[in-house]
C-alpha cells in the first residue's frame, strides 16, 4: 500500500512515544492522521503540529471508540490504516507482600483486568471497528487490497519477566490473535501484522534514573542502546507498505532476550 495523501490513518496511543513517532512519520508522507488518546493536551498539540485530528478515546469503552472513529472519518474519510499503540505496562508479582505487615498478598485482580482490558481487548476493539469500515472501501489494486493494520505487542509476550504476568498475558494475546485476525480478513483484502518492541526510549522510560536507563541499554546485544520511537515507526511503515507481509509478528529489540528480572 502506498502511503500518501490519498490514505487516511488512525493511530491509537498517539499522543506520545511510539504512537506519536508513527503519527509524525505518516503525516510526513501526506497521510491524513487521526490521533486516538486520552491525553487531550498532548494529543491536541500533536494534531496541530502534523495537521491531524485529535480524538479523545478510551479504548476500553465501546461508545468512546465509536465516537472517535466517527470524528476521524468525518474529518479524513474512512481510514485504510490502523496502528495500535495504546497500552499500559503494570508491574506486580503473582504473590507479593503487604507493605505494612509483610504478609503474602495475591496480585491485584483489578490491575490484571485493566492490563487485559486496555492492551488486549482495547486493541481488538479498535481492530474490529476499523476493519468493519475498511471492508466498505474499494480495493486499491488488482489483488483487492483495502487496508492494513499494525499492532503493538512486546518482547514480554515471549519472554516476560518477574512482575510482568499481567503485561505479558495482555501482549501475548495480541501476538496470538494476529494470525487468526489476518485469516478472518484475508478475503476482504486487509492485512494484519504485529510488532514486538524491546526496550525503547518512551516517556515511561525517560522517567527512570539515568543509571537505570544505561543499565537497560547495556543489556541489548547490539546496538547497545535503547530503541528509538522513529525505528518503531520505520518498521510500521514497512509492514504497512509491503503487500506480502501478512499475519506476521516481528521482534524489534536489538537481539535482546529478557532474563527473569
Amino acid at each position: 500500500m502506498k502511503l500518501d495523501s490519498s490514505v487516511s490513518a488512525v493511530v491509537t496511543g498517539a499522543a506520545s512515544g511510539l504512537g506519536a513517532a508513527t503519527a509524525r512519520a505518516l503525516a510526513a508522507k501526506g497521510v491524513k492522521v487521526a490521533i486516538f488518546d486520552l491525553n487531550a493536551e498532548a494529543g491536541e498539540a500533536l494534531a496541530a503540529e502534523i495537521g491531524g485530528v485529535f480524538c479523545a478515546v478510551d479504548v476500553t469503552d465501546d461508545a468512546s471508540v465509536d465516537a472517535g472513529f466517527e470524528k476521524a472519518r468525518a474529518a479524513n474519510g474512512q481510514e485504510r490504516v490502523l496502528v495500535n499503540c495504546a497500552g499500559i505496562a503494570p508491574a506486580a508479582r503473582t504473590v507479593g507482600k503487604n507493605r505494612e505487615t509483610g504478609a503474602p498478598r495475591a496480585h491485584d485482580m483489578g490491575l490484571f483486568e485493566k492490563a487485559i482490558g486496555i492492551n488486549l481487548v482495547g486493541t481488538f476493539r479498535c481492530i474490529a471497528k476499523s476493519a468493519a469500515g475498511m471492508v466498505t472501501l474499494d480495493p486499491v489494486d488488482e489483488a483487492g487490497s483495502r487496508g492494513a493494520i499494525v499492532n503493538t505487542a512486546s518482547v514480554a509476550a515471549q519472554d516476560g519477566q518477574i512482575g510482568q504476568a499481567a503485561y505479558a498475558a495482555s501482549k501475548g494475546g495480541v501476538l496470538a490473535m494476529t494470525l487468526p485476525i489476518a485469516r478472518d480478513l484475508m478475503n476482504d483484502g486487509i492485512r494484519v501484522n504485529t510488532i514486538l518492541p524491546g526496550i525503547f526510549e518512551t516517556p515511561m522510560m525517560s522517567g527512570m534514573p539515568d543509571q537505570v536507563q544505561q543499565a537497560l541499554a547495556a543489556m541489548v546485544p547490539f546496538p547497545k542502546r535503547l530503541g528509538k520511537p522513529q525505528e518503531y515507526a520505520a518498521l510500521a511503515f514497512f509492514l504497512l507498505e509491503h503487500d506480502y507481509m501478512n499475519g506476521e509478528a516481528v521482534r524489534l529489540d536489538g537481539a535482546i532476550r529478557m532474563g527473569p528480572k
